[in-house]
């Protein structure tokens, strides 16, 4: 199955990481939703790209520093507030899996605890889940917590260089940027028992171009082009 994973919801319709856009995502055919997690002063954990909130949202400052209550008091845009992972979950249950990228140091512990109550209280699956990171001692502790929860290993640059770490705590898929995947990486990490995931693919000739090499699916500010 190829599976069409909306960017931060359908970050190229609507404002990134909102509820308005895993909607919106959803309504435009996503398998999946890709989303971004960060720890909040006051501990939740609240999905927004970066470690400030000055690029999404109109206020500024480390998310870090600031709690949920003020966190939910900007725009981060037409209107939309910045959402804890809870609430997506809720949103996403029965419509839609969700890639979890651990955008932050110290995630891979309140997301798994936060993951676990979704599927001992609801309808969630571990079958619709992966947790991936750019942080390999995020992945680390993932993967020390829960042998159960999918792990991708993200990377910019060649992805032969994480093959190893990959097949040292079982990950489930590699997932490279589109532009330094090539066909001979993605029969090697098949050969190997790895999914292939690559972002961030927006324009149609490229998500053709990564469907025919044979990825297991593309990540996409436009799911409605894949």
């Amino acid at each position: 199955m190829f599976l069409k994973i909306g960017h931060r919801g359908a970050a190229g319709h609507e404002p990134e990481n909102t509820l308005r856009s895993f909607g919106r995502a959803i309504e435009l055919g996503a398998d999946m939703v890709e989303l971004d997690a960060h720890i909040c002063g006051t501990g939740e954990i609240v999905v927004i790209h970066d470690d400030t909130v000055n690029r999404t949202t109109d206020g500024s400052g480390p998310v870090k520093e600031k709690t949920l209550g003020e966190l939910r008091s900007l725009d981060a845009g037409k209107g939309e507030m910045i959402p804890t992972l809870e609430e997506v979950l809720e949103l996403l249950e029965g419509r839609a899996g969700v890639n979890i990228e651990l955008k932050a140091l110290g995630t891979a512990g309140p997301v798994h605890e936060t993951l676990s109550t979704a599927i001992e209280r609801s309808g969630w699956s571990l079958d619709d889940v992966f947790v991936s990171s750019f942080h390999l001692g995020e992945l680390v502790a993932m993967s020390d917590l829960s042998e159960e929860v999918r792990t991708g290993v993200l990377v910019a640059g060649d992805p032969r260089d994480v093959l190893e770490f990959a097949e040292s705590i079982k990950a489930y898929s590699i997932n490279p940027y589109f532009r330094n995947t090539g066909e001979e990486f993605i029969k090697l990490a098949h050969g190997r028992g790895f999914k292939v995931f690559t972002w961030t693919v927006n324009e149609p000739n490229d998500i053709e171009s990564m469907r025919a090499m044979g990825v297991d699916g593309v990540i996409s500010d436009y799911p409605d082009r894949i």
